[in-house]
């Protein structure tokens, strides 16, 4: 970086904000561990293979060396120090000779293709490895070789060694590339990095903005998708799943409040209209008995449309759950039925039942309840328009892993359009409203379903309309 680009960062804050949230991403972070993790493997390997690469040629050299020494102790046995001598001279005229030094006891030399050897080094047997110079190269820099020296009878020393000098070149070969390589992959991993990062910190930008819009107040706000099937885009899929819940409990509880508004003020009046008409009227004992009758009558209807609503909101939570045990719901249904026979058969209907032995894992007195509800709206809608007598059938069969539990009348039913809409709170498809209910009956056997992990289908079932509980039923 030159002067004048450091100069512009330091006055630039935008670029040192940036910069500082690059740096403190999760992605940058985990960049950083991954290059310092990747930049240690990397030397390791290129140190482990430039000293192996070192290991095997000083083997080689000192395989060389040995053979040499022996070879030469060899000759000086056959045939003394003038053989010694005349076999030394004949090698170091070879090119590429080895190094070769021979003294007598008083340290003169006898033959030899070496000049510069350090003092004391022909003293201590053994290998070693030494800076030298030779002497059939005048001039020549100071090298390194690998040198062993021998001692021979009568006080004789002999050194025979090889140039190392192509160990260090070929080590050099291998780590300078290496280095070169490293310093570029760490250049190209940062440079992907802040890309990789840039572009995370995009999606994430994008993300922020949409959730500061909702938590403003718009719920139609949804984050982004694009396609690419990564962690972010099934991220925001769930998320997006998530908001168009909420909206719709929020739209829902909207709708609930009005209709509870709508709802409850008509009999709260009549229920103040009465007690007021019943302070000013009335004058006996009859006509007061009367009011508080109506009275009592009209606040247990209030008491039942809370209890549902009650109801509904603990089923749709959940709080039911750890009570649930394995119940039979056969036994259930023919006792539900068995106790709204009389009733239907007051109303010209006939209730006939149809089951087959089942448990499911559950809780009794929701599931008794969710019956009950779809028994009592088949007898309020159920019968054919032309007054005749009409059929209301309850059946209970297991299909597969489920239990399909039915209520079939036969009514005028419910148009298509409809179906999807009796399962929410206060909707009454009737338009008078002058049949007792309160519009949440239906509302709660869907709520009662989905706590049990099931569902609340409607159909056709020429003529009437047929509902369907399937519910996960426990092994035969």
């Amino acid at each position: 970086m030159t002067f004048a680009q450091r100069l512009k960062f330091k006055r630039n804050p935008k670029i040192r904000r940036n910069l500082s949230r690059l740096v403190r991403t999760t992605g940058f972070k985990l960049l950083a561990v991954y290059l310092l993790v990747f930049a240690v493997f990397a030397v390791s390997m290129i140190a482990y293979v430039a000293w192996h690469t070192s290991q095997l040629i000083e083997s080689q050299v000192s395989e060389k060396v040995e053979a040499e020494v022996r070879f030469l102790a060899d000759q000086y046995r056959v045939g003394g120090v003038q053989r010694l001598v005349l076999v030394i001279d004949r090698r170091t005229r070879r090119p590429g000779s080895s190094i070769y030094l021979l003294t007598n006891y008083a340290g003169e030399v006898l033959a030899s293709n070496v000049s510069e050897l350090p003092i004391g080094l022909l003293d201590q047997p053994g290998t070693r490895v030494t800076a030298y110079r030779r002497s059939d190269e005048p001039g020549a820099k100071e090298n390194l070789a690998f040198v062993e020296v021998f001692m021979l009878p009568g006080g004789y020393r002999l050194l025979v060694g090889r140039d190392i000098e192509d160990r260090d070149t070929l080590r050099q070969l291998v780590v300078r590339p290496a280095q070169v390589a490293l310093v570029l992959i760490l250049i190209m991993g940062l440079a992907g990095g802040i890309f990789v990062t840039r572009r995370v910190l995009k999606r994430i930008d994008s993300m922020t903005a949409t959730s500061e819009t909702i938590m403003a107040g718009d719920l139609t706000g949804r984050l982004t998708v694009d396609g690419s099937g990564d962690e972010f885009d099934r991220l925001a899929g769930s998320l997006n799943t998530m908001l168009e819940r909420i909206e719709a409990l929020m739209a829902g509880l909207k709708e609930v409040s009005d209709n509870i508004a709508h709802d409850l003020k008509t009999p709260l009046t009549r229920l103040r209209n009465r007690a007021e008409e019943a302070l000013r009227g009335a004058t006996s004992e009859e006509e007061w008995r009367r009011a508080l009758e109506t009275t009592i009558e009209e606040s247990d209807g209030l008491i039942r449309t809370f209890d549902a609503l009650l109801m509904i909101a603990r089923a749709e939570a959940g709080q039911a759950r750890d009570s649930m045990v394995d119940v039979d719901l056969a036994d259930i249904t023919e006792n539900v039925a068995e106790l709204y026979e009389p009733l239907a058969d007051e109303q010209g209907l006939d209730l006939v039942t149809e089951i087959v032995p089942m448990s499911i894992h559950g809780m009794r007195e929701l599931l008794a309840q969710a019956l009950s509800n779809l028994i009592d709206n088949a007898i309020k809608y159920g019968r054919p328009a032309d007054g005749a007598r009409g059929l209301i059938r309850v059946t209970l069969v297991r299909d597969g892993a489920f239990a399909v539990l039915e209520v079939t009348d036969s009514g005028p039913g419910i148009a298509d359009g409809d179906r999807d809409r009796v399962v929410e709170r206060f909707v009454r498809l009737e338009a008078s409203r002058s049949r007792p209910g309160s519009g949440l009956g239906l509302a709660l056997v869907s709520a009662v379903a989905r706590l049990h992990g099931g569902q609340l289908s409607f159909s056709d079932a020429g003529p009437g309309l047929r509902a369907t509980l399937r519910l996960p039923a426990k092994a035969p």
